[in-house]
């Protein structure tokens, strides 16, 4: 009971003391706990989540873990309360052997603030090892010839205990011929030995029997006993003597089982069987005498087991020689271990990071690492790194924590994945290393608009395309990942030809493909463009527009339009031509112009002369439709000549048009007047359907009128001359470009005045009668076609001007003209009358194949123009004039 109630004072006394050891250390950011041995399995430690401000849900949750650097794990967190327990029962002596302080360190990781803290327990010692010896039974050999005072080491006693419960005396008993003594080591160790007190005497006593005990200072104190049986030999006077008072040796710790580390040599100077040694240790740690073993005939210490420099770096041997006599000679073997790198770091990820966001910024913490190696010195430096090209650093936090960051910002679409690979060395020669791999995701975030395929779009779409139709495919990617890559597609508004552009065109939202709508008419819209957007998925989502230009194909969809000659009238006078028959080959007759509202080979016409009178009279140009005689008019070709020309494109299937031209041949004004009249005297009985008879008669009535209107026409042109002189000082320069002209070249203008009323004129003439021309403002009374538009400013008439006609550049360029009093609606050339139409052929049959006539023209538009000024206008109309 007094035992036991003492035994529970101490331990109260212990915790007590541990208690205010942990709070000092708290104080100072580590906390320090002791905890004595042998303590049963959950026993406090200390209130580590108090100490360290740690949440007790954050331990619950599994959030806080507890990492030693020991292979058996010795504590453990309670998870309810935070402390810090025992997780088995700690023996001090088998944990820290020949330490003074046992501390055990620990580290507590705190995963969600990626902080470490280190613990530090010190384990106290207890009483709870007795002193003991090696043997028991030790035997002592001492000769009678011994001197008193002589001295004989004893076998140690060993007490793993520290401090005061350690080994503290000795004690002998059991014979009055030797009394103890104890000597004290260099290390402060005590060592027996038993001092002879008595002379022996071999033939008193050939034996004495001795105990000798030793004991600690624990409360209660233990002991432990050997028995000395001392045996009295006979005289002999010579001990060995070792070589060596100490041996020392320095062992690489990856020396091969077996090898010899050294050997010990001792002589005696006796003779015979007293001089035989025998060698033997007198004192070896247990530890140590697993490891080393020493021959006793030949004194080798050899090698039992392979040395581990991290387990124990020096051993203690106290070896003896003994010779047959029983006398004998100590000497100290130290055998000192040296460090070989034979320990790779050892690399423990505490805590990492699967997935990380891209835009996490630089510093963002991955894992924590602890590194450590068990050998010492440069052996045991170890070096962390990373690999350069990865976007990560490695920070030490204390001791052998290392922390793994961002260096940089991370790019999901350059890397989705990183396998960071940390690797870890010593500074042996050769190092050794070792390495973890940290496998990290990037996960995405919206930071990449979509870009399209191409810079911008551009297709060919051929006009009276299906409704519907495919047109192209914009294609648009993303380098970010799922719904933030998800591109959708939509058209920009706008307006084509005041319609919207969705009634043209559409895009489908998923493939981009872009729809025609309606069918293109390449006459109306020859080119389409607009912008397609590429939009994504995420939040806020981004864009990216591009251009698509839709150019509109022609197809050969429009059949050539003839503009010259016009279509056949009532009267069947469209398209009438006149030549001379005393016209060379080559000369030009009429012009068919037609045009294509297709474009490009679509519109490029031809000409061909298709049906003709006399095919082998007439040939028309290929390209310019011009309508040339091809041989000299012969006296037996009618005088009247139908040709049909066919305007053709260059289309595929090609289109054409055809057109009718009348070619009357007449060399004299009767001829032509005559031809005229039977040919409006035949069409009018075939319009009226009269019998054969009435046809004659209107021939014969349209003879006369025309030899009726001839002489007025005469009568005319002479009341024109007589003007004329009457004003010759107003006409000097028509007058002196009329000199030398026969009268036969003039038509009676006032014979036909009464023909001409209200319709207006436009004249433009040059100097040269090749490029002359008189016509309607918009339509032509002669049923020719204008070679080109008026010209936008209009010039004076060169009558009006006289001077200035004069001083005017024959090659100058026309001059135009429109009478103010002109009507604005020219008359169509089938409301003629038929004597009008007539005066208008003869006019320009003369004009055309007359050169160098120009005189001639302007002497007579002038006098027309003064004539009627204050009455009607007068009005010519007339095609192109070449020669």
């Amino acid at each position: 009971m007094y035992v036991a109630g003492r035994w529970r004072c101490r331990l109260n006394r212990a915790l007590l003391w541990c208690a205010l050891v942990a709070a000092w250390e708290a104080a100072w950011g580590q906390p320090r706990y002791s905890v004595p041995e042998e303590m049963p399995k959950g026993s406090f430690v200390g209130d580590v989540a108090k100490d360290l401000a740690l949440d007790l849900p954050a331990i619950q949750d599994g959030g806080v873990r507890l990492l030693s650097e020991s292979r058996t794990r010795y504590f453990a967190l309670h998870g309810k309360t935070g402390h810090l327990v025992t997780a088995e029962r700690i023996d001090r002596e088998q944990l820290c052997e020949s330490v003074q302080q046992c501390v055990l360190r620990c580290e507590v990781i705190v995963e969600g603030e990626m902080k470490v803290y280190g613990i530090e327990v010190e384990i106290t010692d207890i009483n709870d090892n007795a002193p003991s010896f090696k043997e028991i039974e030790l035997e002592e050999r001492i000769s009678e010839m011994t001197a008193m005072g002589s001295r004989f080491p004893l076998a140690e006693a060993h007490d793993p205990d520290v401090g005061r419960n350690s080994l503290q005396r000795y004690e002998l008993s059991g014979d009055e011929h030797f009394s103890l003594s104890v000597q004290a080591g260099p290390g402060g160790d005590q060592r027996p030995e038993l001092v002879l007190a008595k002379a022996l005497d071999r033939e008193e006593a050939a034996f004495h029997e001795l105990v000798l005990r030793a004991s600690d200072g624990g409360e209660p104190s233990r002991t432990g006993t050997a028995r000395i049986r001392v045996a009295v030999l006979d005289a002999n006077d010579n001990a060995p003597a070792f070589s060596q008072a100490e041996y020392t040796v320095r062992v690489a710790e990856d020396v091969p089982v077996g090898s010899a580390l050294l050997t010990v040599t001792a002589t005696d100077a006796d003779e015979g069987m007293n001089c035989h040694v025998k060698f033997s240790v007198k004192k070896i740690s247990e530890k140590a005498s697993k490891i080393f073993h020493l021959d006793s005939e030949t004194g080798a210490i050899t090698l039992l087991q392979s040395l581990d420099f991290e387990e124990g770096d020096l051993y203690e041997l106290q070896v003896q020689a003994r010779d047959a006599g029983e006398l004998f000679d100590t000497a100290k073997v130290i055998i000192t271990v040296t460090d070989v790198n034979d320990n790779a770091p050892e690399m423990t990820v505490s805590s990492a990071l699967r997935d990380i966001s891209e835009d996490a910024p630089p510093g963002t913490v991955v894992a924590l690492l602890h590194v450590q190696d068990r050998d010492s010195g440069p052996n045991g430096q170890v070096r962390c790194s990373i690999a350069e090209s990865l976007p990560f650093r490695l920070e030490k936090l204390f001791k052998n924590y290392y922390r793994v960051v961002t260096a940089e910002v991370l790019d999901r679409e350059a890397v989705s994945e990183y396998n960071v690979t940390v690797r870890a060395s010593d500074g042996g020669s050769p190092p050794l290393w070792s390495s973890a791999v940290l496998s990290l995701r990037v996960l995405d975030v919206n930071d990449n608009a979509p870009v399209f395929a191409e810079a911008r779009y551009s297709a060919r779409v051929a006009e009276n395309n299906a409704a519907g139709a495919l047109v192209l495919t914009v294609r648009a990617a993303d380098a970010d990942w799922g719904q933030n890559a998800r591109v959708r597609y939509r058209l920009w508004e706008g307006r084509v030809r005041g319609a919207p552009l969705s009634s043209y065109v559409s895009v489908h939202a998923e493939t981009g493909a872009l729809y025609a709508l309606r069918s293109f008419d390449y006459e109306e819209v020859r080119e389409v463009g607009l912008w397609v957007r590429a939009e994504d998925g995420g939040a806020p989502s981004l864009s990216s527009n591009v251009s698509v230009r839709l150019v509109i194909v022609d197809e050969n969809d429009n059949a050539p339009q003839v503009l010259y000659p016009p279509p056949a009238s009532g009267a069947g006078w469209a398209g009438v031509e006149l030549a001379p028959r005393s016209a060379e080959p080559g000369a030009l007759v009429a012009k068919v112009v037609a045009v294509d509202a297709d474009a490009g080979q679509n519109a490029w016409l031809s000409y061909e002369l298709a049906k003709a009178t006399e095919p082998a009279l007439f040939r028309v140009g290929l390209h310019s439709g011009e309508v040339r005689t091809a041989r000299v008019p012969l006296s037996r070709d009618a005088a009247r000549q139908s040709l049909v020309v066919v305007v053709k494109d260059h289309g595929r299937p090609a289109l054409s048009a055809t057109a009718t031209l009348t070619v009357v041949l007449a060399e004299s004004v009767g001829e032509l007047l005559s031809e005229l009249g039977s040919a409006a005297a035949a069409a009018a009985a075939a319009a009226a359907g009269e019998p054969s008879v009435s046809l004659t008669r209107w021939l014969v009535l349209a003879v006369a009128a025309v030899s009726c209107l001839f002489l007025a026409f005469l009568l005319l042109l002479l009341a024109l001359r007589l003007r004329r002189w009457r004003r010759s000082q107003l006409l000097a320069a028509g007058s002196g470009a009329l000199r030398g002209v026969p009268a036969s070249h003039f038509v009676g203008i006032d014979g036909v005045r009464a023909f001409l009323h209200s319709y207006s004129h436009e004249v433009s003439l040059t100097a040269d009668s090749r490029k002359s021309q008189l016509r309607f403002s918009g339509g032509s009374c002669c049923d020719t076609l204008p070679a080109r538009p008026p010209p936008d400013e209009p010039a004076p008439l060169l009558a009006e001007d006289a001077d200035g006609a004069r001083r005017a550049d024959p090659a100058a360029p026309p001059v135009s003209s429109s009478h103010h009093a002109c009507s604005a609606t020219p008359p169509s050339p089938s409301s003629l009358s038929f004597p009008t139409r007539v005066l208008c052929r003869v006019c320009r049959m003369r004009f055309r194949y007359k050169e160098g006539k120009a005189s001639l023209i302007n002497s007579l538009c002038n006098s027309a123009a003064r004539r009627f000024r204050s009455s009607q206008p007068f009005c010519f109309s007339m095609g192109v004039i070449n020669s």
